[in-house]
């Protein structure tokens, strides 16, 4: 038999159903010669220092720096996680090849490897490496199986990830936390984590320190246009009186009228990065939502692999184009021009030197239907929009540039006037406040005649100089990915990626971390650090620590290692040189303690017991009604995988009322549900009761 492991049992069930391992079994599926299992993501991790030996529990200063050699790996403590391992490693044992069908990327590779390792898995190993879980996809994945060796060095970089991140997180955090926690609470340190909060302590300080200034300009209005004075600001109110009579006694002249037509490049594909700057512009949603959402439609079968940082095609997708568009039902306007011509094969959209492990995110073949939650159908409405639009003609543009002069003082003013929408006629309907703002400082330029004078309207404006913005969770995420520097074009961010703080997928993560921490709050859109969040930036001396562009470097290393352009082994020396010269100098500076902020703890007043909520897995529960096959969650019910036979099957919404999957898990479980009202169409127009399950696999609803 053929042993496929998948990421997570709604993977298995897709890849299984392709296959024809269409028997459920428990913790698998078998037929056709398959065996198709599944992890739930991360079923192994490092060990933890107490692992290697018991003193190392306590976080004593003396015990710095630890580095364990070798490093191990552990099962997940989780009676769940404990008995699926249990079934893969049963399977691996008597299984003649393995097919790694892990998440096609960096960290899904690691997570399979890591199972593999501790399952001590000596059978040949292929590589499925997808980029949709379409059938189609599937498919033509399983006919061309990769080596497992193809991926070696994509696992080398992951796992020194994972090391990398474990020597500095585990030594930094126990560090600091005794030397200036003051015993009152944890001082995270993380290798992206501290160098993200570092850029915003910084833009907050470079706020707190800018002294507004008021300033004064001259301008004037000639044929119903304003112009601008093109010299500096003046810094006083009666330089600006002085300037303004000179102006009123001089003609306004005309020195040179130019119009030139230029293009507007088509927006790029989004990665992922992309999407989530623009699904927070837009939108307001978090990066950590928009993954959320992004991977859901992933799964779904709706979009493509959605953790990717290229916004390129690889070159063999332009034929699949077509067959893309035409599926595009809900976007057929907008489609129907591109398909009666053939898809150009643009350099700017499709290029192989550009592709990593995946291409950019675009739709499948596969529409999504209504039953999408109102955030997918707005991601979704991104994604297939972006990849509409890359097609479309570039925008034709005309900019005007007119420079005059009063006496001796120069004066210009520009104009930008559409003259083809091209691209932009995919979103022609939509409502975009900067695209709003952009147009109502537009002016219409008449044709002017160099040497043309006449008599003008000058004025004063006073205004006063604005300090930098703070960051929003968009413009931090373009910060992570250029290492702070700010990069507005898109040929040179691309180019900056590889020197980016974190990985597309883990950015997100890293900002809910430090919201977690208290060390960043949200004030409307914008991100500020917390009083504890300056504190410890400020006590951390080491630039290594802070510093963006070294933990760029750092990262760059690590996608080298994915070439196999360089050694992890090296990259994970001069981490090790790095903790222990750090922990030495950290050790010897005076102690402080960092005052920790408290208030930005809200607790409900209506529940101060915070719920800790347990994910229900539902391919490890026994169907009650059967007792030989294991359940299965639907779109509208939980009911037996093997439901043609069995015929179990208990909906959402039962007599009118939407259940919980807790309340499902009991009447499942316990045979009954608590007290549960909101019950609208009960055939005896009951209203609230108990639910309990009969021997026949049906809910009743009784007053007692």
């Amino acid at each position: 038999m053929k042993l496929c492991i998948a990421e997570k049992p709604s993977v298995a069930r897709d890849i299984a159903k392709v296959l024809g391992a269409d028997q459920p079994k428990q913790g698998y599926f078998e037929g056709n010669g398959y065996w198709v299992t599944w992890t739930f993501g991360h079923l192994c991790t490092l060990k933890e220092p107490h692992d290697y030996s018991p003193h190392l529990k306590s976080w004593n200063l003396i015990f710095l720096p630890i580095i364990p050699e070798p490093f191990g790996i552990k099962l997940i403590e989780n009676p769940g996680v404990e008995k699926q391992f249990k079934i893969i490693e049963k399977l691996v044992a008597d299984c003649e090849e393995v097919i790694n069908c892990g998440d096609a990327g960096q960290e899904g590779e690691v997570i399979q490897r890591w199972v593999l390792h501790k399952a001590k898995c000596k059978k040949p190993i292929k590589r499925l490496w997808i980029s949709s879980l379409t059938e189609v996809a599937i498919k033509e994945g399983f006919a061309n199986l990769k080596p497992s060796e193809d991926y070696h060095n994509l696992y080398q970089a992951g796992n020194a990830r994972a090391i990398g991140d474990w020597l500095l997180g585990i030594n930094a955090t126990r560090l600091f936390t005794r030397k200036f926690g003051g015993n009152k609470s944890v001082l995270s340190i993380g290798r992206v984590q501290t160098p993200t909060l570092a850029m915003i302590v910084q833009r907050q300080k470079e706020i707190d320190a800018f002294n507004t200034e008021e300033y004064w300009e001259l301008k004037t209005k000639y044929r119903d246009v304003i112009f601008n004075a093109a010299i500096d600001r003046l810094k006083t109110k009666e330089k600006a009186e002085k300037g303004l009579e000179y102006l009123k006694q001089n003609l306004f002249e005309i020195i040179s009228f130019e119009i030139k037509e230029g293009k507007e490049k088509n927006p790029r594909l989004f990665d992922l990065t992309a999407l989530q700057v623009e699904a927070n512009r837009k939108f307001g949603f978090s990066a950590e939502n928009t993954l959320k959402y992004i991977q859901s439609l992933y799964e779904k079968k709706h979009t493509t692999y959605p953790r990717v940082d290229t916004t390129y095609l690889s070159e063999s997708l332009h034929p699949q184009i077509p067959a893309i568009l035409q599926s595009m039902n809900f976007y057929w306007e907008l489609t129907a021009p591109l398909l009666a011509q053939p898809i150009p094969k643009s350099k700017t959209v499709f290029d192989d030197t550009k592709v990593t492990d995946h291409h950019a995110i675009i739709p499948t073949e596969i529409p999504p239907s209504s039953s999408l939650s109102r955030e997918e159908k707005l991601i979704y409405d991104l994604v297939a929009k972006r990849f509409i639009a890359v097609f479309y003609p570039e925008c034709k543009i005309s900019n005007t540039l007119v420079e005059g002069q009063v006496g001796t003082i120069p004066f210009k003013t520009t104009g930008r006037q559409i003259l083809e929408l091209g691209w932009r006629e995919v979103y022609s309907k939509e409502k975009d406040d900067t695209e709003k703002k952009e147009k109502e400082e537009e002016q219409l330029i008449p044709e002017f005649k160099a040497g043309e004078k006449g008599p003008h309207k000058p004025f004063i404006h006073q205004g006063k100089t604005s300090p930098p913005k703070a960051y929003t969770e968009a413009t931090l995420l373009r910060a992570m990915e250029t290492a702070g520097k700010q990069v507005d074009d898109e040929e040179l961010r691309e180019m900056m990626k590889n020197n980016g703080i974190g990985r597309p997928s883990t950015r997100a993560n890293i900002i809910e971390t430090l919201f977690r921490r208290k060390y960043i709050e949200r004030k409307k859109k914008n991100i500020f650090a917390t009083s504890t969040g300056v504190e410890l930036i400020d006590t951390i001396q080491d630039e290594l620590l802070k510093s963006p562009e070294l933990t760029g470097e750092w990262e760059f290393k690590l996608r080298k290692i994915e070439r196999g352009e360089y050694e992890a082994s090296q990259f994970k020396e001069e981490l090790i040189a790095m903790v222990t010269d750090l922990t030495r100098k950290v050790i010897n500076e005076k102690a402080k303690v960092i005052s920790f902020q408290q208030e930005v703890q809200p607790k409900e007043k209506k529940d101060p017991t915070p719920r800790k909520t347990v994910a229900i897995i539902w391919e490890e529960t026994d169907c009650p009604k059967c007792r030989e096959n294991k359940l299965m969650k639907g779109k509208t019910a939980i009911g037996c995988s093997s439901y043609k036979s069995c015929g179990f099957k208990l909906p959402f919404i039962v007599f009118g009322k939407k259940l919980t999957e807790k309340q499902i898990q009991d009447i499942i479980i316990k045979g009954k549900s608590s007290k549960l009202k909101g019950f609208t169409e009960h055939p005896e127009r009951l209203t609230e009761g108990i639910l309990r399950l009969t021997e026949s696999g049906t809910v009743g609803l009784q007053t007692e």
